[in-house]
């Protein structure tokens, strides 16, 4: 009896110097985070997050919330490179910018018109010449990086396009390859700088290889997630996760609004912002039941947030939202184009808003 009880409490020592070591790695690993990132914000949804022996699908999602230099595409195209860099380092599987981010959502004025919005930093043609391509430096720069960290990259900027530019979000896969283009359907004609953008014809999903894993992305920019609509269209082309680069102040209602996004369609939403000066930071991620994620502060930073993509899944084929019980036969009206008086508006140009010509 007293030789097991030795053994039993060798065996206890053995494990308690294993949890021990076990704990200050990880403390070491956190730390050296620290170092590369002073502003980084760990968020685990504890309930979503994989258990020792789990097969589940987990992917991090970098929210890159930096500031830009303003319009200087180079600069740019630098810091994002560096911010990508220590993204991976955190084991990011995608990193997310802000909108607009080759020219960092910079505006402009134009010669002759008498207006509060006309008084941007650019002259009309100046920002106009900034707009890039697929085929561009900038672009191709973010597609190397992307087969050189192995990581995902959704990438934000004004893009050349017939007549005036789109503001587009690329997204390019872990080998460098561009899965996607999305042009913002919902411009924001109550502004100049939008009214003179071009805006988008579709919504698109696309399979992400990430591991042994293909993940459904959707994107929708800044204020596309206010119609419905855009995050709905998403869920019915079957997104697990949409991506939404955003540029405007956000405050309770706006995050209240987008976590809804989350819960009404079944689906992880993530939104990266631009911080204090330009704009307040708060970039946040709902999971697929609309639970927080995160909301970050005001700070730049680099956010991490970790979707358990089997989770959502598993929510999916159990939920009463998504698709589950909707009625499309009975929502023709959404399709109309006819507006009451009460919402007729004048664009950013101060001349009347005709969706039909946009």
């Amino acid at each position: 009896m007293v030789r097991v009880a030795t053994i039993d409490i060798k065996v206890i020592k053995a494990v308690q110097g294993f949890w021990i070591l076990r704990s200050l790695n990880c403390l070491v690993t956190l730390l050296m985070v620290l170092l590369i990132n002073p502003h980084a914000c760990f968020s685990v949804d504890f309930r979503n997050n994989r258990n020792p022996g789990s097969s589940d699908s987990i992917i991090k999602v970098a929210l890159l919330q930096i500031r830009p230099i303003g319009a200087d595409i180079e600069a740019n195209l630098k810091k994002g490179d560096a911010y990508c860099r220590k993204a991976r380092a955190m084991g990011a599987d995608i990193v997310l910018f802000p909108e607009m981010w080759s020219v960092g959502y910079t505006d402009f004025y134009i010669t002759g018109i008498d207006s509060l919005q006309n008084r941007g930093s650019l002259n009309f043609e100046v920002w106009k010449s900034k707009a890039i391509d697929s085929g561009s430096d900038f672009i191709q720069h973010f597609q190397h990086l992307a087969a050189e960290l192995n990581m995902a990259i959704v990438i934000n900027y004004l893009e050349k396009w017939d007549g005036l530019p789109r503001n587009s979000s690329s997204l390019i896969d872990s080998k460098g390859k561009i899965l996607m283009t999305y042009a913002k359907v919902h411009t924001c004609d109550f502004t100049l700088m939008e009214a003179n953008c071009t805006p988008g014809d579709d919504f698109y999903v696309c399979e992400l290889p990430i591991r042994e894993d293909k993940v459904k992305i959707g994107i929708m920019i800044c204020y596309d997630r206010n119609p419905p609509e855009s995050a709905r269209i998403l869920m019915l082309k079957g997104a697990e996760l949409i991506l939404t680069p955003n540029a405007c102040l956000l405050d309770k209602k706006r995050i209240n609004q987008f976590q809804t996004r989350a819960l009404e369609n079944a689906v992880g939403v993530a939104m990266t912002n631009y911080p204090k000066p330009l704009q307040n930071g708060h970039s946040c991620a709902f999971n697929s039941r609309g639970d927080q994620l995160l909301i970050a502060g005001e700070h730049e930073g680099i956010f991490m947030v970790p979707f358990n993509i089997s989770k959502i899944r598993e929510h999916r084929k159990k939920t009463i939202y998504g698709n589950a019980f909707r009625r499309p036969d009975k929502y023709h009206l959404l399709i109309s184009t006819s507006v009451d008086s009460v919402f007729i508006r004048d664009n950013g140009l101060g001349e009347k808003f005709i969706r039909e010509k946009r």
